[in-house]
């Protein structure tokens, strides 16, 4: 896996794996116009929206799963950049569901390269999507984490509390729940592009 990943990434594009890359023009794009207006925290958290967006083309993901990873790694951001979370009525709720189970869908597909956990086409419907409603509840940990340490040291106004927090860990597993079904769809037809060995 680790071989592939650089060939991979670098692959010419065809077919909507195009519009994947016009997202991710966007993303980075974002990262300094969203920093000059609203500083560190909006920096941090659109650097996060670019690991998104550099991910899954490495992985050689198919055109679908690629595109709605990036386009919702780009949403959530400027969601935050926006304070849509906050002002828009269960939007936040809305990018948790969506977001957290493309996450945890891109995990499983991590760990299954890795060895870690059967392919979900080889584990099928059933165990796939308990791995990734385990694989979701990591993420949404790691996340509700994130913002209890940003709401404390970094900026006050990051919204915690006990509501929230078990509202959106909720949100995350009905999500990668559902991703997880989806996942023997979304795991096929993978683009990867083996390194080329020159000849001795």
């Amino acid at each position: 896996m680790i071989a592939t990943l650089g060939t991979t990434f670098l692959r010419r594009p065809h077919g909507a794996v195009w519009a994947a890359d016009v997202l991710r023009v966007l993303t980075l794009l974002s990262v300094p116009v969203a920093t000059a207006v609203w500083g560190g925290v909006a920096f941090a958290v659109m650097s996060l929206a670019l690991l998104g967006a550099v991910v899954p083309r490495m992985l050689g993901l198919r055109p679908t799963f690629d595109t709605a990873v990036v386009l919702l790694s780009l949403v959530a951001a400027w969601s935050s950049a926006l304070d849509w979370y906050t002002t828009v009525f269960l939007w936040d709720k809305l990018v948790h569901v969506i977001l957290v189970g493309l996450l945890a869908a891109l995990l499983v597909v991590i760990a299954s390269d890795l060895g870690v956990v059967a392919s979900a086409p080889r584990a099928g419907v059933l165990l796939s999507a308990l791995v990734a409603l385990a694989a979701g509840m990591a993420v949404g940990s790691v996340w509700e984490i994130g913002e209890w340490l940003g709401h404390n040291f970094v900026d006050d106004t990051i919204v915690v509390g006990y509501d929230d927090t078990i509202g959106d860990l909720a949100a995350d597993g009905l999500g990668a729940l559902l991703a997880g079904f989806a996942l023997p769809w979304l795991s096929r037809e993978r683009r990867i592009v083996p390194p080329v060995h020159p000849r001795a």
